[in-house]
């Protein structure tokens, strides 16, 4: 298991940070970055949604056809991940309907 390098002052303040609503945390700090103009555009034009964020997982039991599941292991490890991103894709979407 990793070691967390964080202080305890600076996890007691991210625990108060997240029980706090988005309303009562100051992002005055925080500058305005207006996406229709272009330099800014430019600037995150290559970024990628979530390529630091590693969402909470939860354990789950699925049942999955049996040529499903070759065909997602015939692909290499990580098939537990490609189901993963799969539903990701399918749920994104979704909401996007």
């Amino acid at each position: 298991m990793k070691k967390s390098t964080m202080s305890a002052a600076a996890k007691r303040e991210i625990r108060a940070l997240r029980k706090k609503p988005d309303s009562e945390v100051d992002f005055s700090d925080i500058p305005f970055q207006d996406p229709s103009d272009p330099k800014i555009a430019l600037k995150w034009a290559n970024a990628v949604i979530g390529k630091h964020y590693r969402p909470i997982k939860t354990v789950v039991s699925v049942r999955v056809d049996n040529d499903v599941l070759a065909w997602l292991k015939s692909k290499g490890e990580g098939h537990l991940t490609r189901i993963n991103a799969i539903l990701r894709s399918a749920m994104l979407a979704d909401l996007e309907r």
